[in-house]
């Protein structure tokens, strides 16, 4: 199968959108994913996959920690310019979590520390043991066919 057979075929899987940050060097970085996951709880760990070709890849290497935050309804323009969607100029103020930078007015965010790394085709598994953890009522932005919906949608 072509890669574009298969990445139509990952796309019917309805996921949630998370912005995921680090810092490292004195600069804050930051990428969309909906590759995120629980993995166990105790202890308490989550997985993101991050593309080698991503720069975040070698950066949360670097920092050996980051940050997740699971993005509401109303949240859908953080998706687009962490995806490299939006290039103008931005301006984002982050809130402070377990002193990480991470999404204000998320539904979830958690800081985390690197507990292992797995190399897995063109990503590596980051995943990471959950430091600390902050929850806010409301509903997701949702990823569904290669477009964002609402749970409201249906």
């Amino acid at each position: 199968m072509d890669d574009r057979t298969f990445r139509n075929a990952m796309g019917k899987f309805a996921t949630g959108i998370t912005v995921v940050t680090t810092e490292a060097d004195g600069n804050t970085h930051g990428m969309t994913a909906n590759a995120f996951m629980s993995v166990s709880l105790n202890p308490k760990l989550v997985l993101v996959s991050i593309g080698h070709n991503a720069r975040m890849h070698d950066i949360i290497k670097r920092a050996g920690k980051f940050a997740v935050s699971v993005l509401a309804e109303d949240q859908e323009e953080y998706s687009v310019i962490f995806a490299g969607q939006k290039k103008d100029e931005r301006n984002i103020t982050f809130k402070r979590l377990n002193d990480m930078p991470v999404i204000d007015g998320a539904l979830v965010n958690l800081t985390c520390n690197v507990y292992d790394a797995h190399l897995a085709g063109d990503h590596t598994l980051y995943i990471g043991e959950v430091t600390d953890l902050a929850i806010q009522d409301g509903d997701p932005i949702l990823y569904f066919g290669g477009k964002y919906r609402k749970l409201n949608d249906y």
